[in-house]
């Protein structure tokens, strides 16, 4: 009887495990036969689930230790045909870590927001405009898109937010100042927006020193 394939690939050294990964992937898009790629990525904030389609990253979760749910969600709301397949996500991942460590201010690749309909579409689309350093209350961003009483639903869409730390929703705060809720934990949200206002301040205090 043959061997069952995950015990299969349990016996693989890791170096060929991740090539027959890529292969595999490789040949599944050649054939039309790849439409959602996803990897992990461990970071200071946790194990994160990053998925992308052909027209960009479509999908950052905090959940890269237990993706299931997630994976589940997107073979649902994109397609079927879901692989892991890493490669395809080097450039992201590198994206993505670089905003985490201080090291970039946006995020350059290229972003599927498809999960991103209706009114939570136009909040996505706003959070973009924040600029780095900076933050908006929830009332704030809701009266930029002209509803400004849809306080709630803007708190609901940032919650919903398919790309956070690419699409920064951490830096939507309560009107008191408060942090608010964050779908990495609020831990997660402090440090990303102490690390940015201190890259600004710092920026600032040195556009401010005499030559």
């Amino acid at each position: 009887m043959a061997e069952p394939i995950d015990d299969i690939a349990a016996a693989l050294p890791a170096p060929r495990l991740d090539a027959l990964r890529a292969t595999l992937a490789e040949r599944a898009a050649a054939s039309g036969l790849l439409d959602v790629a996803y990897r992990s990525l461990e970071t200071e904030l946790g194990s994160l689930l990053l998925a992308s389609t052909p027209e960009g990253l479509v999908s950052v979760t905090f959940d890269g230790d237990h993706p299931d749910a997630t994976l589940e969600r997107l073979a649902v709301a994109v397609s079927p045909r879901v692989l892991e397949a890493p490669a395809r996500l080097d450039d992201a991942a590198r994206g993505l870590a670089r905003l985490i460590d201080g090291r970039a201010r946006r995020f350059e690749g290229r972003l599927d927001l498809s999960l991103a309909r209706g009114f939570g579409r136009q909040v996505i689309e706003q959070l973009q405009r924040i600029p780095y350093g900076e933050t908006r209350s929830y009332a704030q961003v809701a009266a930029s898109i002209g509803s400004p009483r849809a306080v709630r639903a803007v708190g609901t869409a940032c919650r919903r937010n398919p790309l956070p730390i690419a699409i920064p929703c951490h830096r939507v705060v309560r009107s008191d100042g408060q942090l608010g809720q964050y779908v990495g934990g609020v831990e997660a949200k402090r440090r990303l927006l102490g690390l940015e206002s201190g890259a600004a301040r710092g920026e600032r205090e040195a556009e401010a020193m005499p030559e």
